[in-house]
């Protein structure tokens, strides 16, 4: 599985230098995906698979995953993009790029911890789902920074809303993907819900670095500096797009009568597996 992914990953990142139709890029694709069956075909045999795939019947846990994985596509690529915008737009250096990520940091943590309340009150589902409107939001508004462009102006605003989806999305997908699991299930639906967000943030980078890039290979601007402006924007604009694919999918696959049951839960003092751990 590691293998397969990883493989396919460097396929993604290899695939503007080695042409998308090339011998090379076909190869290592077509390997990938024989590694990833594999996987597959292995667990389906095995006596006692590390990822009993019955377990995917849950309706909720399934949608929470795919969720997670496009909020990993969306939001890991996002904090990348910023780091070059900063640095190769604005000239800042890498100390203080980091520190120009404190009040998103700080709101993250803020945001976070009105989700933990918001889902015992309104439910996982509404929660995850206005996360996913002020994600989003956030990078529709980031796909309009420009090369002559500010901090303030151009990444603190726009951060700050990130953050604030980011935290209700985090809390609420979590408790999401272990909704309705049995006591002994609960530690392997933890451990896919974190294996789809970091398998996402693999991909959504490899997909947006790769678009990025074709982006300001093709741009027209006279001036590097737009053209890498023009990369960015783009793949700010993608990522938007799996934002959106996510919100849609948050409220077509998730059952809404699991997040019912947690507010019931709540409510007779019993809180969510994913607050309480």
């Amino acid at each position: 599985m590691t293998a397969g992914l990883a493989l396919f990953v460097y396929t993604l990142v290899n695939a503007n230098q080695a042409g998308w139709g090339s011998t090379e890029t076909l190869a290592l694709g077509a390997v990938s995906v024989a590694l990833l069956v594999a996987f597959v075909f292995i667990e389906l045999r095995a006596a006692h698979p590390l990822v009993p795939f019955s377990i995917f019947r849950l309706q909720t846990l399934r949608g929470s995953n795919i969720v997670a994985l496009l909020i990993g596509m969306s939001l890991f690529s996002m904090f990348f993009f910023i780091s070059l915008y900063l640095q190769q737009i604005l000239h800042y250096d890498a100390l203080k790029a980091g520190f120009a990520y404190l009040p998103l940091a700080l709101t993250i943590i803020i945001s976070a911890g009105v989700a933990s309340q918001a889902v015992t009150r309104i439910g996982f589902k509404p929660t995850l789902i206005t996360g996913m409107v002020l994600i989003t939001a956030a990078l529709l508004w980031f796909s309009q920074v420009s090369a002559g462009g500010s901090y303030v102006g151009d990444v603190l605003f726009p951060s700050l809303l990130a953050a604030a989806g980011l935290g209700f999305a985090f809390v609420s997908v979590t408790i999401g993907a272990v909704a309705g699991t049995k006591p002994q299930d609960a530690g392997l639906a933890s451990g896919l819900i974190n294996t789809s967000q970091q398998v996402g943030g693999a991909l959504g980078l490899a997909i947006l670095a790769a678009i990025a890039n074709a982006a300001t290979d093709n741009s027209t601007a006279g001036s590097h500096l737009v053209a890498l402006n023009d990369g960015f924007r783009i793949a700010f604009l993608v990522g938007a797009g799996f934002a959106l694919v996510g919100t849609i999918l948050a409220s077509v696959l998730i059952d809404s009568r699991d997040s019912r049951e947690a507010v019931e839960a709540a409510a007779h003092g019993e809180a969510p597996a994913a607050i309480a751990a």
